[in-house]
């Protein structure tokens, strides 16, 4: 019976051990139960480095080294002032080519990241008892491990090359936006405290920006090469962004209402969600008002 294939329980060690599926256990033994052993031919969609990657090394080194992102944000904020007093009295730099080569390789890894964690989230939130369920179990035992896991610490330490971005800015004398350096800045020190301390809401964030940077550098990608679809507005980009973060200040109120709650159940990290709620707030008023400024308002005339 082909039907009998179809096994779509929760992710939960205790649902996957009554369906009669091996959970998995990690470096500190911790048992948890992986999106592929849920799906019909599931093993075959992952590497076997997905599938046995062991996170905790990660984990614990952003816990042990919390001095990094610091002292990278320090270094960035400098290379920015020191770069733009460089390049005043100095020609453009042209890199376009260079320029499209970074934006594809990001919109490729974020691509590829967002079909390795999205499905893994959406799985949780049709098969879990409630949402809040999939913003307070432990990652440790959840998803964050093994393929998952792996993507999730992948898309942690990438936030530190991510500031590249700023270098072609600034080399090719582009306006710099408030909005770009301070999210680069806090988005580094947000993810990094949120691996370290292990915040189990935060695959909704991995998947949601991995998705909306797939399309974002890519279509920088075809800006680059002078490509630009027609038919694709870029106005869609900015409302995948404000939508990103509509969401992700829910996500943050609705886990720190949880937090309060006095449920020790829930694996939510109390300063993790006060200071990504501050995060995601202070994103939604700054896209909302660069959607404004850039779609809405109409061009003053010149007297």
């Amino acid at each position: 019976n082909i039907l009998s294939m179809f096994s779509f329980g929760p992710l939960t060690v205790s649902s996957a051990i009554t369906d009669g599926i091996v959970p998995h256990v990690n470096a500190r033994k911790d048992e948890f139960v992986q999106l592929y052993q849920r799906i019909p031919f599931g093993k075959w969609l992952y590497t076997p480095v997905e599938i046995n990657y062991e996170a905790s090394h990660g984990t614990d080194f952003a816990r042990q080294y919390p001095w990094i992102p610091i002292c990278t944000v320090i270094i960035y904020l400098a290379s920015i002032y020191l770069g733009k007093k460089y390049m005043e009295k100095r020609e453009r730099f042209d890199l376009r080519y260079k320029l499209a080569a970074w934006n594809m390789l990001l919109s490729v890894f974020s691509f590829i990241g967002a079909v390795r964690t999205v499905p893994d989230l959406l799985y949780r939130i049709a098969t879990s008892a409630s949402l809040d369920e999939t913003m307070c179990t432990a990652a440790a035992s959840s998803w964050g491990t093994g393929a998952t896991g792996l993507w999730v610490q992948l898309f942690i330490f990438s936030k530190i090359p991510e500031l590249v971005d700023t270098v072609f800015i600034v080399a090719r004398k582009r306006p710099l936006l408030f909005l770009h350096w301070y999210h680069h800045v806090t988005v580094l020190l947000y993810c990094w405290h949120s691996y370290a301390t292990e915040a189990s809401q935060a695959l909704y964030f991995v998947a949601m920006n991995y998705t909306v940077h797939a399309i974002m550098y890519g279509y920088y990608c075809l800006m680059a090469l002078k490509l630009k679809p027609a038919w694709f507005p870029p106005v869609i980009i900015t409302i995948a962004q404000i939508s990103q973060m509509f969401v992700g200040v829910a996500v943050q109120i609705a886990s720190m209402m949880k937090y309060f709650s006095g449920d020790s159940s829930c694996g939510v990290n109390g300063a993790n969600v006060f200071w990504g709620s501050i995060m995601y707030g202070s994103y939604l008023a700054l896209f909302v008002k660069f959607a404004v400024d850039r779609y809405m308002k109409k061009p003053e005339k010149k007297l």
